[in-house]
């Protein structure tokens, strides 16, 4: 079974979006594990915006990425700049993707405004995790 990594920042928005679709459209071909270069808990607020679309990610932890120092990963995917350029190097064959996806946590507005920033980057990496099992598990 292939074994993917996502990374971000602090593991609470983007990575957890992320390991949710990419466990959904993998269906059980693959191990996904997400991490963060710290641990920021997972937001509620992604948790949320997932259950909208029904993937259940309230089960997830916020892990830091020096806890799969052991696994050999043959996927790393970067969900943010801040992950791809302070991430520690992994001793393995995986193969690295980078995709810098905007911050929902950091959206300002009111309440539907800051829920709608979160569709939209879930929107994105929905695509992006959808393509990626496409190309890589076909």
């Amino acid at each position: 079974m292939k074994k993917i990594l996502v990374l971000c920042t602090g593991n609470s928005c983007r990575s957890q979006i992320a390991e949710g679709y990419l466990k959904h459209f993998a269906n059980n071909r693959a191990a996904v594990y997400s991490a963060g270069i710290a641990t920021h808990g997972v937001n509620p607020k992604a948790i949320a915006v997932m259950q909208e679309d029904g993937i259940d990610i309230s089960n997830h932890t916020s892990n830091n990425v020096n806890e799969y120092s052991e696994i050999d990963f043959d996927y790393v995917i970067t969900v943010c700049d801040n992950a791809k350029e302070n991430c520690p190097y992994f001793p393995s064959k995986a193969q690295q993707f980078h995709y810098n996806f905007p911050d929902p946590a950091k959206a300002e507005g009111t309440p539907e405004e800051i829920m709608n920033q979160f569709r939209e980057v879930r929107g994105m990496i929905k695509q992006y995790t959808a393509d990626f099992i496409t190309t890589h598990f076909a």
